[in-house]
C-alpha cells in the first residue's frame, strides 16, 4: 500500500518501523520529517483453544514481517542503503525458544510452530492470584497486583503444566526482544519489556532474585537470569553489529543497517504521539486497537493502584511511565455487535461498501445525529460496560466481565447503530476511570492522543473525547505505531541524538476533538457515574 502523496528524494534517508499487532504484521517506510511514504501488511494467524489459550508461530511471524519490509522497500523503489534504522515494536506476547532457536509447544496441540503465548491469553490467571497473594514488594511497580498478560505467570504456567518445555528452553522472549534477536543475533531486552511485563526494576538495573524464588521459579534467577535477560538496553539503543546476513538477505537491506531495541506495541503508539505539544507530560497516549493502552509520563515516580507502574525508562528513556488500558477495546467492541440480530445484516452491507463493520456505524451515527456529540441523546437508558476479557485498570480484575443494560426488543439497523454507539461510551468511560485514577494519585493529563486502528474516525474521536472529558489530539502521522517503531530505527541510526529529540521532530499534531460541554456534558457525566454503579454491581452479583 502506498503512499502516493510523498516520493522518496534521491540521496535521502530512510527508516523503517515495523510493527507485530495481535492480527497482524506491519511494516512503515519514513523520511526525516515523519512522513509515512510506503506501508506493507501480512496477516498472522491466532491459534484458539479452550482454557483461555491464543497461541501463534514465532516463524510464521518472522516471515511475515520480513514480506512486509520487502514489499516497502520495492514498492518505494528506495535504494535499501539509503535505510538508516530499522526498529521494532510488538505485542507482549512470550516466545519460547530451544537449542539453537527452535520453537517449542507452549500448549496441548503439541506443535512446536505454535511457540507463542499470546498477551491475550489468560491461562494463567491461577498463577496471577497465588503470586498476588504473596506480596512481594515487586508488585509496587506493577500497580499493586500482576496480571495474567503478563510473563512471570505464564512462566510459572509452563513450569506446572508443560516442565519438559520450560526445562527444554534456552530463552524465554518477549515478542520485540525475539524480534530483534532474530534480525541481529543480540540477545538484549528492552527496558520496555522486561520492565513492564517480567518485573525487571529498570530504576535499580537489576532483577529481584528473591521474587522468583518466591512465586517458584528460582531456577531463572539461579542460572543468572541467562533465559531471560542479561544485557538490558533502552528503547533505541543500537543492537549488535546492525542486520546480520542471513536476515539482511531475508529482509531486503544490507547488511549491518542499524536495529534499535524494541518496544511494546502500545508504547510506541505511545512514543509516535506524546511528543507533541508540551511533550510527554501533558500528553497521555492512547492507543485503541483491539485492546486499549494509556501511558503517562511523569518525571518522577507515581504509584496508582490498579495502573501498571511506575515503570523508569520503559517508554521515554529517562521518564517513568504508568500504564493503564482496557483488555478488550476494539475487540469488545466487535463482540458486542455480534449479539444483535441485525449483525448479519450489517456485516453484509459493510462488505458491499468495502468498510469494516465499526466504521460503517460510526458514518451511520454521525449521519443519523447530524453531529457527533448528539448521539449521546439517542442512547438513553442504554449502557455498556464491555470489560469482556476482565478489567486491565484501573482495577486489574481479570474477572470482570460485560454489562449491558437497557435492551428493548428492536432488532433493526438503527438499534444496532445506537448499541455501537453505547459501547463507545463505555469503552469512553473505561477511559475517564483511569485518568481519574491517575489524577487521583497526582498524575493530571491535559490531553489524550490517540492512535490505533480503531481510533482513527473522527465520530470515534469526538465521543471519546466527550465521554472522557479531556481533548483528543489526533497526530498528523496515519501509523503512529509504526512511526513509533521508526523513531527507534531513526535513533539507532545516529540519525537523532536521543529519543525525545527524535519525538519531538517526527511527531506533530493534526487535529483537536475537544470535548462539548452543557447539556451533553451532563448527559455523559450522568452516564459515567451509572457505568460505575453497574461495574460495583457486577462485582457484587459475580458470585450470585
Amino acid at each position: 500500500m502506498s503512499d502516493t502523496s510523498h516520493t522518496p528524494s534521491a540521496g535521502a534517508k530512510h527508516v523503517i518501523g515495523v510493527d507485530v499487532g495481535t492480527g497482524s504484521a506491519r511494516a512503515g517506510l519514513f523520511d526525516l520529517d515523519g512522513r509515512m511514504l510506503v506501508s506493507a501488511k501480512r496477516d498472522i494467524t491466532l491459534f484458539h483453544e479452550p482454557g483461555a489459550i491464543v497461541e501463534q508461530s514465532s516463524n510464521e511471524i518472522w516471515t511475515a514481517v520480513c514480506a512486509a519490509v520487502r514489499e516497502v522497500v520495492h514498492e518505494s523503489g528506495i535504494d535499501p542503503a539509503s535505510v538508516a534504522g530499522l526498529g521494532f515494536d510488538a505485542t507482549c506476547s512470550l516466545v519460547v525458544l530451544g537449542e539453537g532457536g527452535k520453537p517449542l509447544a507452549v500448549g496441548p496441540s503439541e506443535d512446536p510452530n505454535r511457540n507463542i503465548i499470546v498477551w491475550m491469553d489468560h491461562r494463567a490467571v491461577p498463577q496471577a492470584e497465588r503470586i498476588n497473594a504473596l506480596g512481594h514488594d515487586v508488585l509496587h511497580y506493577v500497580g499493586g497486583r500482576i496480571s495474567p498478560e503478563m510473563e512471570t505467570p505464564k512462566l510459572l504456567w509452563l513450569k506446572e503444566n508443560r516442565p519438559q518445555v520450560f526445562q527444554a528452553a534456552w530463552q524465554f522472549f518477549d515478542l520485540a526482544d525475539f524480534l530483534t534477536w532474530r534480525a541481529t543475533g543480540d540477545l538484549s531486552r528492552s527496558t520496555c519489556t522486561v520492565t513492564c511485563k517480567w518485573t525487571y526494576l529498570a530504576h535499580e538495573k537489576r532483577w529481584d532474585a528473591s521474587y522468583f524464588h518466591q512465586i517458584g521459579l528460582g531456577l531463572l534467577a539461579d542460572d543468572g537470569f541467562a533465559r531471560i535477560g542479561q544485557a538490558i538496553v533502552e528503547p533505541g539503543f543500537a543492537l549488535g553489529q546492525g542486520l546480520t546476513a542471513v536476515a539482511a538477505e531475508e529482509l531486503g537491506l544490507v547488511e549491518g543497517t542499524a536495529v534499535a531495541a524494541g518496544l511494546i506495541d502500545a508504547h510506541a503508539g505511545g512514543l509516535g504521539t506524546v511528543g507533541i505539544g508540551s511533550g510527554p507530560q501533558a500528553n497521555l497516549g492512547y492507543v485503541f486497537g483491539t485492546s486499549s493502552c494509556t501511558m503517562t509520563s511523569t518525571l518522577e515516580p507515581a504509584f496508582v493502584p490498579g495502573v501498571w507502574g511506575p515503570y523508569y525508562s520503559a517508554m521515554v528513556p529517562g521518564m517513568w511511565l504508568n500504564e493503564g488500558g482496557q483488555s478488550a477495546a476494539g475487540a469488545a467492541i466487535d463482540q458486542l455487535l455480534s449479539f444483535h440480530p441485525a449483525a448479519g445484516e450489517a456485516s453484509e452491507l459493510s462488505n458491499a461498501n468495502g468498510v469494516p463493520l465499526p466504521v460503517l456505524l460510526a458514518d451511520m451515527a454521525a449521519q443519523k445525529a447530524g453531529h457527533a456529540s448528539e448521539a449521546v441523546k439517542f442512547v438513553a437508558g442504554l449502557h455498556v460496560v464491555p470489560e469482556f476479557l476482565g478489567n486491565r485498570a484501573p482495577f486489574a480484575d481479570p474477572h470482570a466481565r460485560a454489562v449491558i443494560a437497557g435492551l428493548d426488543m428492536e432488532r433493526d439497523l438503527d438499534s444496532l447503530v445506537w448499541l455501537y454507539v453505547a459501547g463507545l461510551c463505555g469503552i469512553g468511560y473505561g477511559l475517564r476511570q483511569i485518568i481519574d485514577a491517575q489524577a487521583d494519585a497526582g498524575v493530571i493529563v491535559d490531553n489524550v492522543v490517540i492512535s490505533g486502528g480503531a481510533g482513527q474516525h473522527h465520530f470515534v474521536r469526538q465521543i471519546l473525547a466527550d465521554a472522557s472529558g479531556k481533548p483528543v489530539v489526533a497526530t498528523t502521522a496515519e501509523e503512529p505505531v509504526l512511526l513509533g517503531a521508526a523513531i527507534l530505527g531513526a535513533v539507532a541510526g545516529g540519525l537523532f541524538a536521543d529519543v525525545r529529540a527524535a519525538m519531538t521532530k517526527l511527531s506533530t499534531a493534526a487535529e483537536t476533538y475537544p470535548p462539548t460541554q452543557g447539556m451533553v456534558a451532563d448527559l455523559h457525566a450522568k452516564r459515567y457515574e451509572g457505568f460505575k454503579q453497574l461495574q460495583t454491581l457486577a462485582r457484587t452479583l459475580r458470585q450470585a
